[in-house]
């Protein structure tokens, strides 16, 4: 019986230049990857509040539970209109309920559900759609001024409580300013010294924070 050839694989390194051409490779990914992590501008995330850099705390819900968020949602939708107070920073606020918890403890984590709207009322974010609360430090700048300002409060601003409800209309200065944010390929989810209206549902405070 004539014997099977096998073909044959010719290379032209030697496996010490193989290997070092894959460790090359490895290493210019990691340099690729690091470049990128430094490049990397928090504006051009998406607001997921715009508030963008936040984390979601993960709520497991019932079907029915979820109902109810989604039922909730669509009530902000039409809630009443109602006369904003102004701060000296141009920060409008108007509460919808009054909470009768706690106030947000400064520099801590605090569970919000909100609706984010442009000035002529189109809705571009919520947390009522993802069916759970944002999770969110308040007060050390990792959400825009307005929010911090319109839930610590100051500057002739009450401070919200655990379970009010409150309206922010907050001016581009507070916001985001002469920048575009969220955006994506070229494409942007909030224009350029935009005013953005928020409906705060203040939930309660992270179960998680140091005691």
């Amino acid at each position: 019986m004539a014997a099977v050839s096998t073909p044959t694989i010719i290379c032209s390194c030697s496996s010490s230049s193989s290997s070092s051409s894959r460790l090359s490779s490895k290493q210019a990914h990691n340099t690729k990857q690091q470049q990128q992590q430094l490049s990397f501008d928090p504006k051009k995330r998406f607001f997921e509040v715009g508030i963008g850099l936040l984390a979601s705390s993960v709520i497991a819900l019932t079907p029915l539970e979820a109902d109810a968020t989604r039922i909730e949602y669509y009530a902000t939708t039409a809630d009443p209109p109602c006369e904003f107070s102004f701060a000296r920073s141009g920060l409008g606020y108007c509460d919808i309920a009054s909470g009768s918890g706690v106030e947000a403890p400064y520099g801590e984590l605090i569970n919000v559900h909100y609706t984010a709207r442009f000035a002529d009322g189109i809705i571009f974010d919520s947390s009522y759609k993802r069916a759970r609360p944002l999770t969110m430090r308040i007060g050390v700048g990792k959400v825009i001024k307005g929010l911090d300002q319109g839930i610590l409060g100051g500057d002739g601003v009450p401070p919200m409580h655990v379970g009010g409800k409150r309206k922010l209309q907050i001016p581009p200065e507070l916001a985001y300013g002469p920048e575009p944010a969220g955006c994506f390929s070229g494409d942007c989810n909030i224009p350029a010294n935009a005013t953005l209206v928020y409906d705060i549902n203040f939930v309660g405070i992270y179960s998680g924070n140091r005691k």
